[in-house]
């Protein structure tokens, strides 16, 4: 069995979404900037934890994602296989035909118990629970930096206008008049 970034990253950004939702929708913008995980991979992850589910999305200004459940009721499990990672250490992915012939290979059954076993241990992690571990690991949410506005230190400099001809035939026809 191999757990991918995928399934790494959407654990995480699950817990970090966890952690912060009761200040309202979460932006993936600052997941992605939290977790140091690209934009464009968790607007794919939460496509897919949205369809099933296990998000909710808010749009416009102040948007952004929250849980579609409480996170009592969200498993590892549920989130794992929701962004379509297999939790399989099987090679022939369950159907028994791993064997150099085509037959069930002589450790199949050994794989397919470990995926029983793994899979009722993912079902038994709920996603409160990652919250609750990181809050007893001294886990604080920080305030919320001050918005920057757009007033410099410095003054603005005017550009000086000058009233002066801006070529040789300007200064020519003012030398004319």
């Amino acid at each position: 069995m191999r757990l991918t970034t995928k399934g790494r990253f959407a654990v995480t950004a699950m817990i970090d979404l966890a952690l912060r939702q009761d200040g309202g929708p979460v932006t993936l913008a600052a997941i992605s900037q939290r977790q140091q995980i690209s934009l464009s991979y968790l607007e794919q992850l939460f496509g897919k934890l949205r369809r099933n589910e296990l998000v909710e999305s808010t749009r416009g200004p102040g948007g952004g994602y929250s849980l579609g459940r409480k996170a009592a009721e969200i498993t590892v499990a549920d989130i794992i296989t929701s962004v379509d990672e297999p939790l399989d250490a099987t090679q022939c992915g369950g159907k028994g035909n791993c064997g150099a012939d085509g037959s069930r290979c002589m450790t199949h059954d050994l794989w397919a118990a470990l995926n029983v076993h793994v899979l009722h241990f993912l079902e038994s992690v709920t996603l409160q629970k990652l919250v609750d571990e990181q809050h007893a690991l001294g886990f604080e949410i920080e305030d919320k930096p001050a918005t920057k506005r757009a007033i410099s230190s410095t003054p603005v400099v005017k550009p000086i206008r000058v009233n002066a001809p801006n070529s040789v035939f300007a200064l020519g026809a003012l030398a004319v008049k």
